[in-house]
């Protein structure tokens, strides 16, 4: 995945790092030359000096070929023109602003840009939705620690008992959806066609999840 994080303080520089290690291409946008210096020395990482909303850094930062692009300045003026600007005018197909103001989060909705608020949780709320998107939690407790998540179960899982996609300690089945009925499985429950599956999975065990739900039969 080739990011495009703007502001290098300390969400944007723990998010390029996280990222970088896992083998994302990572380009950094700030107006502040001495906010590199908060960078990992990564070969996927390039620092690019100037504003998140210019065109021209934008262009030099590589935004024509970008899947992603998260605005995590402390301004909230910044981060609404740069993201609008990724995905109105670049067509970026992931848009992520870190908001500070929770009544500007109305402004983003509008636009169609997911925001993220808070201080503990954000570099991982932001991994989190930038990676597993299609699996977006419906409620989080703690610290963001545990998640409550649904999903459609593909077509190689029905017949199955639901207790098997459990896993002890990072996942389990609380809640199904069936015939717009809501049940808690038994033991012995199968999963039949058009169930809507209600996960607790720890926010760790995410991507464990993702990849069970996204196998193919056969593969």
């Amino acid at each position: 995945m080739k990011v495009i994080v703007v502001g290098c303080g300390r969400v944007g520089s723990a998010l390029a790092g996280l990222l970088a290690a896992e083998g994302h291409d990572v380009q950094v946008v700030d107006r502040r030359p001495k906010a590199a210096r908060r960078l990992p020395d990564s070969p996927r990482i390039r620092f690019h000096e100037g504003n998140g909303y210019s065109r021209a850094v934008l262009r030099t930062a590589g935004i024509e070929h970008a899947d992603a692009f998260v605005a995590a300045t402390s301004s909230d003026n910044s981060n609404v023109v740069s993201a609008r600007t990724a995905k109105e005018t670049y067509r970026v197909p992931i848009v992520l602003a870190r908001v500070h103001d929770p009544r500007r989060a109305d402004i983003y909705r509008e636009l169609g840009i997911p925001t993220i608020a808070g201080i503990h949780w954000t570099v991982h709320q932001i991994h989190r939705m930038l990676l597993h998107r299609h699996l977006s939690p419906e409620l989080s407790f703690g610290n963001g620690e545990t998640l409550l998540v649904r999903s459609d179960l593909p077509d190689y899982l029905l017949g199955r008992r639901l207790t098997e996609f459990e896993v002890d300690g990072e996942i389990r089945v609380v809640e199904v959806t069936r015939a717009g009925r809501s049940l808690i499985p038994t033991h012995s429950t199968p999963a039949s066609s058009g169930d809507l599956v209600t996960f607790a999975v720890a926010a760790t065990a995410l991507g464990r999840l993702r990849a069970f739900l996204d196998k193919e039969l056969g593969t």
